[in-house]
């Protein structure tokens, strides 16, 4: 599936996409990665949408990505007696272990971890920040609070904690046994959420055991501290700023965004921008010109992908959404604007030949007429470092492993070629050609810049780079046959 584009889009499944019909409408009108949200639906649910994705791919003969994005623990107050009450600024009110229903004046905390962390001073943000209380005294059973803003507190409402590091796993026992669901079924990536500290990363990929990829999802003020560990035992990143502007001050998101998709960049590693960022068309089928000014800052800002949550998974207009974005990544990168602050942005890395052979082969193709940067990545990683680059030209990954192709879905500019076994650089240099072509990349009288690793199958191994002319492939064609 040729895209238009280099910035991926990720579209979350869910009731309003959850037939083959639509999940392919979806995949033909831009989506190139597949959302499962672990909070919503069963075993079955899942079961049954990733089998339509895995229908899709094989009738259109177009790799696809799927994400599984796991809950994390929710943090949750009790219930009321009333159902709901009123809390008045200034007004006291008690967070305990308690059981029994609350009042106007107190509500179970069912949360041993959060009571074991507070310390006076610290704040509690309930429904997605509505309501906001300070702690005056704490125990281990009880924290007492003042209200600083009020408003309705109703049953089950979510808890954030900002001022602390929980002494919370980011993985709950349904996150476990959802993840070795999902990694059984074969899905690609794995989202972990509430991630604090890189140990909750090692844990997740120590239970995957190279099943699925690793995603930190950074939502939390303890990922954004320590953000440079976590991103050293991640495979990719989510900024994930629905959860992140709840627990900070929403005037603190842009520039963190802005910061974590540069590092990401520089590592290698995909960063999808995640959130509202096309909110009012889970009603309408226009955006606000805001959300198309969103969309296209983290498009400027050169992350890998930008997600639909709500918007495809239970809007009214999910294809809209999809060409939505597809539109605006279109007419972003066609803006030289964008061109410009791409390159301004890049950072010369040369630490292996590796590097260096993706950075001459951006080089070349920028000084001369190449239409195409072709090269071969049994783990994906030399695809990782060319996108790095953020070439002008098209990536080609070519790969036996359609595990790795599905993977690179999520990665900047790069098209997924799953090819044979190639024991040489003659036979890769052919295929390079050969799949350029096909992609309708190039014509017979272009060249095209193909990079690999002898001896192949060996990853990490990136050492030769070839300017081909695409018409040597009947050159050598006629050798080999």
């Amino acid at each position: 599936m040729k895209r238009h584009r280099n910035v991926k889009i990720v579209a979350t499944l869910g009731p309003a996409s959850n037939d083959y019909a639509m999940i392919r409408a979806l995949h033909e009108a831009g989506a190139d990665v597949f959302r499962l949200n672990m909070s919503h639906g069963d075993h079955e649910e899942i079961r049954k949408r990733h089998a339509i994705i895995r229908q899709v791919e094989k009738d259109l003969d177009s790799p696809i990505a799927i994400l599984a994005d796991l809950q994390g623990p929710k943090l949750r107050v009790g219930v009321f007696a009333n159902g709901e009450e009123e809390l008045v600024p200034g007004a006291s009110f008690r967070l305990d272990l308690d059981k029994t229903d609350g009042d106007a004046s107190r509500v179970c905390l069912p949360h041993t971890e959060i009571f074991d962390a507070l310390e006076p001073g610290a704040h509690l943000l309930v429904n997605d920040g509505k309501i906001k209380l300070r702690v005056k005294d704490c125990g281990a059973t009880f924290a007492d609070c003042e209200v600083i803003v009020g408003g309705t507190i109703s049953n089950r409402k979510g808890v954030n904690v900002p001022d602390v590091v929980l002494p919370l796993a980011a993985l709950s026992d349904k996150d476990r046994k959802d993840l070795e669901f999902v990694c059984e079924l074969g899905v690609d990536w794995l989202a972990l959420s509430f991630v604090q500290r890189p140990a909750d990363v090692d844990e997740a990929r120590v239970l995957a055991k190279g099943r699925a990829a690793i995603l930190s999802k950074i939502e939390k003020p303890a990922a954004v501290k320590n953000f440079d560990e976590i991103l050293a035992v991640s495979d990719g990143i989510m900024v994930a700023r629905g959860d992140l502007g709840v627990e900070l001050p929403v005037q603190n998101v842009p520039p963190i965004q802005k910061q974590l998709v540069r590092k990401c960049r520089a590592a290698a590693k995909p960063v999808i921008v995640a959130t509202q960022m096309l909110e009012s068309m889970i009603e309408s089928p226009m955006p606000t010109r805001a959300e198309v000014s969103d969309v296209a800052t983290a498009i400027y800002e050169g992350a890998d992908a930008i997600m639909l949550s709500a918007e495809s998974a239970a809007g009214s207009y999910p294809i809209e959404a999809v060409q939505t974005m597809d539109n605006v990544a279109r007419e972003v990168e066609a803006d030289p604007t964008y061109t410009e602050i791409i390159e301004a942005s890049r950072r010369a890395v040369r630490t292996s030949v590796a590097d260096g052979i993706v950075s001459a082969a951006r080089e070349i193709a920028e000084t001369t007429d190449i239409k195409a940067i072709c090269c071969f990545s049994q783990s994906g990683t030399t695809a990782l470092l060319v996108a790095r680059e953020r070439p002008r030209v098209p990536i080609i990954a070519l790969t036996s492993h359609i595990r790795t192709a599905r993977r690179l879905c999520l990665s900047w500019g790069t098209n997924c070629v799953i090819t044979g076994e190639v024991n040489r650089f003659k036979d890769a240099v052919i295929a390079a050609v050969r799949a350029t072509l096909a992609q309708g990349m190039a014509t017979k009288d272009d060249m095209v810049v193909v990079t690999a690793g002898v001896p192949f199958n060996t990853p990490g191994s990136t050492n030769i780079l070839r300017v081909a002319p695409c018409e040597e492939r009947l050159i050598y064609a006629s050798e080999t046959e």
